[in-house]
C-alpha cells in the first residue's frame, strides 16, 4: 500500500508538472481592456459606412457628415472643437475707440450665431467644457449679459468688410463674402483646440508638458495675447509667472490670479472669443457588433486614453479586438521621449503605453492608472 501511495503522488507531481510546462494560458483575460486594438487611418467619406458595417467600432474625426438622420445603431459623443473668434483690423476705425470695437463685435457675434446653428454664442473663452469653468462662471454669465443687453449696431455696421480666416471660418459667414486681404474691418477665424494648444504642449513619456495647457485660463491666453497692448501684456505675464511658478498663497489666491488673466485678455474687445463650436465623433452601438460603456475626454473627445481603458465590447463578456477608425495619416516619429505627437501618434501611444497617471478626462490635473492613492495616519 505504501508503494502504491508513493506511485500515486509521484504520477500526480508529474501531471502537474508537465501541465505547468506545457505554458497553456487563458488567451483572454478578465478586463474591459481591449487585448487587440487595430488603428486605421479612414478618409471621412468611407467612415459612415465602415461604422454601418461594423468594419470598425469608432471613428476619431470632425469631418463626418452622416447622409440624413443618423440611424440607431450609430451614436455621437461631443466634446470641445473651437473657439470663434473675432478680430478688427487695428487699421480699421472701428478699433480707435474699445467701446466702438466691443459694439461691433457683439453685432458681428448675435448676427454670427443667429445664421449659424452650429455656433454657440458664449462670449468668454473659457466654456463649459473646460475644467476650470466653475470658477470663471460668473464672469462668463456677465459678459453674455453685456453682449445680449448692448444697444444694437446693426444699421452702423452694414457695411462692413468682413474677412474669413480659413475654410471653416467661410462656412460661418454663409451668406458674407470674403473681402481682400488688406480691405477689411472684421475678421471671423475659427481656431480648433488642436492649434491652440499643439505649439504649446509637449507629451514626454505620457507626462503632458505644461499641464496648464488644458486649462481654460490658459487657453485663453494663447487665443488672445497678440491682440493685447503691451502694458497689459507684460501685466498678464507676471501673473502668468506666479502661477507658473506657485507663487501664490492658497487655493483661493492661485483661482484669482487665473481670473486677473482672463479679465485683462477680455477687456480688450479688439480681439474677443465670441462662441464655440461642439466636435461630434461617432462609435458603432448596435448589439452585438458595436461598443458600450464610452468613456471620453471633454477636450480631445475619444482620442484619450480614458476611453481605451473603459471602452466594453458588447458581443464579448470581456476584453475583444477593438477596431478604431482616425481621420490622420502618421506624422511624427514613434517613440515616447519626443514622438507620438500628431493626432495619430496620440492615439497610438495611448494604446500601447501604460502611464501610472493618466490625464484627467474634465480637467487639468492626473487620475491614477497602475497605481492606488492610499492616505495612511502618522505613526505614533
Amino acid at each position: 500500500m505504501r508503494r502504491c501511495l508513493t506511485l500515486g503522488l509521484l504520477l500526480s507531481t508529474l501531471t502537474v508538472t508537465a501541465a505547468v510546462r506545457g505554458g497553456h494560458e487563458l488567451p483572454v483575460y478578465p478586463s474591459y481592456y481591449p487585448h487587440e486594438i487595430e488603428v486605421w487611418t479612414v478618409a471621412p467619406d468611407a467612415a459612415e459606412r465602415l461604422l454601418q458595417q461594423s468594419k470598425i467600432h469608432a471613428y476619431l474625426g470632425n469631418d463626418l457628415h452622416l447622409s440624413g438622420s443618423a440611424p440607431d445603431l450609430i451614436t455621437a459623443v461631443e466634446s470641445l472643437g473651437s473657439l470663434v473668434i473675432v478680430r478688427i483690423n487695428p487699421q480699421s476705425s472701428y478699433a480707435k475707440e474699445n467701446t466702438t470695437a466691443c459694439a461691433v463685435a457683439h453685432a458681428v457675434a448675435r448676427k454670427l450665431s443667429s445664421n449659424n446653428p452650429d455656433v454657440i454664442l458664449h462670449p468668454y473663452p473659457i466654456t463649459p467644457l473646460h475644467g476650470d469653468y466653475l470658477y470663471h462662471v460668473d464672469l462668463a454669465e456677465a459678459a453674455k449679459r453685456r453682449l445680449l443687453s448692448d444697444t444694437p449696431v446693426e444699421p452702423t455696421t452694414g457695411n462692413l468688410k468682413v474677412k474669413a480666416a480659413g475654410a471653416a471660418a467661410e462656412r460661418l459667414l454663409h451668406a458674407e463674402k470674403a473681402t481682400q486681404e488688406s480691405d477689411w474691418d472684421v475678421e471671423i477665424k475659427e481656431t480648433s483646440l488642436a492649434e491652440l494648444t499643439d505649439s504649446a504642449m509637449t507629451v514626454i513619456n505620457g507626462w503632458l508638458v505644461p499641464p496648464v495647457a488644458r486649462s481654460g485660463w490658459y487657453q485663453a491666453y494663447l487665443a488672445l495675447r497678440d491682440a493685447i497692448d503691451v502694458g497689459t501684456r507684460e501685466s498678464v505675464e507676471v501673473d502668468l509667472q506666479r502661477i507658473q511658478s506657485g507663487d501664490f498663497n492658497d487655493p483661493v489666491d492661485h483661482i484669482n490670479l487665473e481670473r486677473a488673466v482672463v479679465t485683462a485678455l477680455v477687456n480688450d474687445c479688439r480681439q474677443v472669443v465670441v462662441g464655440y463650436t461642439l466636435k461630434r465623433e461617432y462609435f458603432n452601438s448596435e448589439f452585438s457588433a458595436g461598443i458600450e460603456n464610452i468613456a471620453f475626454d471633454s477636450l480631445t473627445g475619444l482620442n484619450a486614453a480614458i476611453f481605451l481603458r473603459t471602452v466594453k465590447l458588447k458581443d464579448f463578456p470581456w476584453n475583444g479586438w477593438l477596431r478604431v477608425g482616425i481621420d490622420a495619416r502618421p506624422a511624427s516619429a514613434w517613440n515616447p521621449i519626443t514622438g507620438f505627437s500628431d493626432k495619430f501618434g496620440r492615439l497610438l501611444w495611448s494604446a500601447v503605453a501604460d502611464p501610472a497617471l493618466l490625464p484627467s478626462p474634465y480637467d487639468q490635473a492626473w487620475m491614477a492608472n497602475r497605481i492606488t492613492e492610499v492616505q495612511t495616519s502618522p505613526s505614533r
